[in-house]
Parts: C-alpha cells; sequence; structure tokens
C-alpha cells in the first residue's frame, strides 16, 4: 500500500527541517511526501529544498489558509492511506507508519487512528500533554471525545466519497470532518493503541488568543452534528486537564 504524508507550512523554518527528516527517516518504502507551503518568505523554501529528490510533489503559493492547503494536498495524493504530519510536528518513532499500514491490512478498515502527545517545542522529547484514544461509540462523540486530529490516518477514497476539509471553518475544519467520519456507520473504524505522532505546543489551535475562535466554531460544528451543543463544548474543553497533568505523574 502506497501512504500519502501531507505537510501543509508557511513561514516555519525553525522545525521544518525536523519534520521532512522524520518522513524520510520512516522505515516503511513506500511513502508519498507531499509539501504545501503558502508562499513562505521567512527561509522555509530554503530549508525544504535539500529534501525536494525526496519529495513527491511541492509547490509554494499563497492559499487560503491551513485547510484549503490540505484540500490542495489530498488533490495531490495517489496513495492508497492519506495521513497528515504538520510542520511543527514528527512522526513518534521511525516505524509509525508500518505500524499504521500493517493496522490498515490486518483490520480491513477505512479509518485508522491511533495516540498523540504535545511536547515543548525546542524540546520534543519533554511531554507535555498526553492525547489518548480508545475505541469510540457515538455517545462518546457527544462527550466530546474524538480521537486527535494527526493521529487519524484514512483511505484517499473516503476523500472522495464524502468530500474535503470545509473551508468556512477558519480554525476547528479537522474537528467536523474527524465528527464527519465518526459518525457515519459506513466507515469502518479501527482503534492502534500506539503513539504515533509528536506535537510542538504552540500550533494554529493551540495559542490561547486563538481558542474563543475555535470554540465558536467547534460549538456550530456539534450542533451541526446534533450533539449535546454547550454540554459537548464543556467537555471537550474540560478532557484536556488531565491530558496537561498526566505526564507530570506518567513518564512518556
Amino acid at each position: 500500500m502506497k501512504v500519502s504524508i501531507i505537510t501543509i507550512v508557511f513561514n516555519n523554518h525553525t522545525t521544518i527541517t525536523t519534520c521532512l527528516r522524520s518522513v524520510q527517516c520512516q522505515s516503511y518504502p513506500n511513502i508519498e511526501h507531499i509539501v504545501i507551503d503558502g508562499g513562505s518568505t521567512d527561509g522555509t523554501q530554503e530549508q525544504i529544498f535539500p529534501f525536494l529528490d525526496t519529495i513527491a510533489y511541492y509547490v509554494s503559493e499563497k492559499d487560503g489558509g491551513l485547510y484549503e492547503a490540505l484540500n490542495k494536498g489530498i488533490r495531490q495524493c495517489t496513495g492508497d492511506i492519506v495521513g497528515i504530519l504538520h510542520s511543527d510536528d514528527l512522526f513518534y518513532e521511525t516505524t509509525t507508519v508500518q505500524k499504521v499500514v500493517d493496522t490498515f491490512l490486518q483490520s480491513k478498515a477505512d479509518l485508522v487512528y491511533a495516540n498523540g502527545m504535545y511536547v515543548v517545542k525546542n524540546n520534543v522529547n519533554k511531554v507535555k500533554r498526553v492525547y489518548g484514544s480508545k475505541p469510540y461509540e457515538l455517545k462518546d462523540l457527544c462527550f466530546g471525545r474524538i480521537p486527535l486530529h494527526t493521529t487519524i490516518y484514512v483511505k484517499r477514497e473516503v476523500f472522495e466519497k464524502y468530500g474535503l476539509y470545509d473551508t468556512q471553518y477558519t480554525i476547528a475544519s479537522d474537528y467536523e470532518i474527524s465528527l464527519r467520519w465518526f459518525v457515519n456507520p459506513q466507515l469502518k473504524k479501527h482503534f492502534l493503541n500506539e503513539w504515533v505522532v509528536k506535537m510542538r505546543l504552540g500550533g494554529k489551535s493551540t495559542s490561547a488568543n486563538l481558542q474563543k475562535r475555535k470554540s465558536t466554531e467547534d460549538l456550530a460544528i456539534i450542533n451541526h452534528y446534533q450533539l449535546w451543543g454547550k454540554i459537548t463544548l464543556f467537555l471537550k474543553i474540560a478532557r484536556k486537564i488531565p491530558q496537561y497533568l498526566k505526564p507530570y505523574f506518567v513518564k512518556y
């Protein structure tokens, strides 16, 4: 199976190299890396150039933001499986993609999801927040539970059949598409109980000044899928508290 990994970036020269190396170092041989740059002007493009021989598709041009860039990347994918690795992030280990592929083959699933963690921006070995998952039931979505988006891998045909990211949401479209998938009984989902990604704190929706906008979009999405409204939103936010506390008591 071919795996398409999409990386989108804009003015992130400090971490893009680590991200690209993380893909390059994967043990699984059949990876198609799609890199979409939003027209960076800070030296990001110069950091990407040495990796062009290992990148299947690369473009640098202005776009309409995060989700338009992701959609642009998806349209270029030719893999059987599609996953996302943002420019701030890296795979948990060199065998991560191999484990994801093995799970797809064994489970015959349309969607595989796993566990992820947030780390300090300048020290990826220091865990600040853990985002575990489990086998989900529909009621879990009402309680605000949803997998970390970058731990979700889907068959490319899922995008073809059920659509791309909804760009009316500027900061929460990943939540919308995740709900779109998880409420759909036609999609077979399988939980891989492995850590698959390290995400640096400080991303688009982890900044405190953007949380209000994200909550507004989250609530609109929650209402669209007829969950429990503000109760689901409150529980979705509240469940972050133990995620931040666990690293103080458990070594990861």
